[in-house]
């Protein structure tokens, strides 16, 4: 069909972006093995790129923009890198998540092979799909309670300049080099899971997806079915990595899409489903929302770049101080 290349075309985004991921997590490394050596290994400029893996400190400051105007300059790019892929999710669905983000390139890659060695997924049943969901929800209302609500901002200008925050990135990635215990025994459950079950950890457990999918509601752009050219196969539904019933909606609203366009692609009757803005008379064709989507999120980045909000006040003195 038409659409088919929509998939090839999304998969190559994903692990290209997933490569990069690899790549300014080995630079980062080098950067922080600088320090731990005494200068012994050569010195490697700080990777912006990787405070997309600091949350929290994009959250708090995130309330502090808000309340006083000013983007942090202790990690500026996480702020950057969050409001990117907030505006991505508000104006084409949670295409993030299916589109860029490292882990559903993984947990994809996962299911995949297990439909490939097991001939199925497991599709739970739709009341217990609801009551899995709800820890995400659970814990993003954690997160959005704490820092937007209980903190002062006070409280939050004095953790986002502590020195616990300001090496947050190298406790990030002192955690991923030392996995033990429940952590490690958490990702290789979860990565096992990955292979009967579609997308576990995105689907029940990710806090930030729960963010993305509550803004994506409010996106304009959404997959609409055309009633007289649909031919009712369910060949939509069964294609559907979050198995939103897409042959009984006319357009669909829930949080759950994540803009994978792979109910478009694989759809038999050609015309029948499309992505479509409000009226369901302007469908967007799947080269320009691959193009919005990167341009979106990339361009978000360059503004960070452009407005000075993007390389982080810590110096390298201070790394060595505080990494030692």
């Amino acid at each position: 069909m038409g659409n088919r290349y929509m998939q090839p075309l999304r998969i190559t985004i994903q692990w290209l972006y997933l490569f990069f991921i690899v790549y300014l997590g080995f630079r980062f490394y080098q950067f922080v093995a600088h320090f731990i050596s005494g200068g012994s290994s050569p010195p490697v400029p700080r990777p912006e790129g990787v405070e997309a893996f600091l949350p929290i400190a994009a959250l708090l400051g995130v309330k502090e923009w808000f309340l006083t105007g000013s983007i942090n300059p202790i990690h500026p790019a996480s702020v950057v890198i969050l409001v990117s892929i907030v505006a991505v999710s508000l104006l084409l669905r949670r295409s993030f998540c299916s589109w860029i983000c490292p882990i559903g390139t993984i947990e994809e890659l996962l299911w995949k092979r297990g439909f490939a060695l097991f001939k199925r997924n497991i599709h739970t049943p739709h009341w217990l799909d609801v009551i899995l969901r709800s820890p995400k929800y659970l814990i993003l209302a954690f997160f959005i309670y704490f820092i937007f609500i209980k903190m002062p901002v006070e409280q939050v200008s004095a953790f986002i300049n502590s020195d616990y925050n300001k090496i947050a990135d190298v406790r990030m990635l002192d955690f991923f080099l030392n996995l033990s215990g429940w952590p490690l025994l958490f990702i290789l459950v979860t990565l096992l899971l990955s292979l009967p079950l579609r997308n576990p950890f995105c689907r029940f457990l990710c806090p930030y997806g729960a963010l993305l999918g509550l803004v994506a509601v409010f996106s304009p752009a959404k997959v609409t079915r055309d009633h007289g050219t649909c031919v009712s196969c369910g060949v939509c539904s069964q294609f559907c990595p979050t198995y939103i019933p897409v042959m009984s909606k006319e357009r669909v609203h829930s949080p759950e899409c994540i803009g994978c366009w792979r109910c478009i692609s694989y759809c038999r009757a050609e015309g029948a489903l499309a992505m479509k803005l409000p009226g369901r008379k302007i469908a967007i064709p799947g080269i320009i929302f691959a193009l919005l989507v990167l341009l979106i999120f990339c361009g978000g980045t360059v503004m960070g770049r452009i407005s000075g909000h993007w390389k982080s006040a810590v110096t390298s003195q201070e790394y060595g101080r505080l990494i030692k």
